[in-house]
């Protein structure tokens, strides 16, 4: 399938799964980054049609991060009538959660809670819109790897690009004329002071994680299949206690 054909069997998709629902959702919501995936997945929901809810959820974001979310947030409201968008800022969420947390201090536990608090808001927006949260996780970071935040950005009720690869995301961009500066962007988290990118985190770059997913005598397969194994317990159903009759 062509990427461009690919980006309208998602975004059919996901009008299809809202026409489906018991309670028919009235608009989609979802948090942008300035990276592919983000800007991707918030296009294909603004194909649908439906309401979709865009919001830029600054957390002491670097600079050049969050102008990319502002300038993806313009393009789509420029291109698309359905298109709402806004920028809630939660440094001072943030500070007073951290304020709060001091005795429990962790880099990890802080990174991690950027993404839930991002998390807790996009729910309490879909709920006050009757909508439903938009994932942006794709094949080989959220279901191959592992590489997101549980309850964070893996916490949503639609996943669209999920089937996809990097690289399938990345040339679904281009045809969608996303910003030629997200799709050069070096793709990150965003959860971090320092700014590191997801390659820097990972230690191998997409294509050589693409590559050892699907080859099972990847010189790179030994290093992926640690990295997943380690990350297996987000992708798992919540183990639970069995009764026996």
């Amino acid at each position: 399938m062509k990427p461009l054909e690919k980006a309208q069997f998602i975004s059919n998709w996901i009008r299809e799964y809202t026409d489906m629902m018991p309670n028919k959702a009235q608009s989609l919501v979802m948090g942008i980054s300035g990276g592919i995936d983000s800007s991707v997945s918030s296009t294909l929901c603004a194909m649908t049609g439906i309401k979709t809810i865009v919001l830029s959820l600054p957390i002491k974001q670097k600079s050049s991060q969050h102008d990319l979310s502002l300038k993806h947030q313009d393009w789509l409201f420029k291109n698309f009538k359905n298109v709402e968008v806004h920028t809630l800022s939660l440094d001072k969420l943030f500070e007073a959660f951290k304020n709060t947390m001091s005795k429990f201090d962790s880099e990890l536990g802080l990174a991690n809670s950027r993404a839930r608090l991002r998390m807790t808001t996009l729910y309490q927006v879909a709920t006050a819109n009757k909508g439903i949260v938009v994932g942006t996780g794709n094949k080989v970071e959220d279901f191959g790897v592992g590489f997101y935040t549980k309850y964070g950005d893996g916490g949503v009720d639609i996943s669209p690009i999920a089937d996809c690869n990097k690289t399938d995301v990345w040339e679904m961009g281009k045809e969608l004329n996303i910003l030629k500066e997200i799709i050069e962007a070096a793709p990150t988290d965003g959860l971090w002071d320092d700014g590191r990118t997801d390659e820097g985190q990972l230690g191998l770059k997409y294509e050589e994680l693409e590559e050892a997913m699907n080859n099972v005598n990847s010189i790179n397969r030994e290093k992926y299949e640690k990295i997943r194994n380690t990350n297996l317990h987000k992708m798992h159903p919540i183990p639970v206690c069995k009764i026996p009759n």
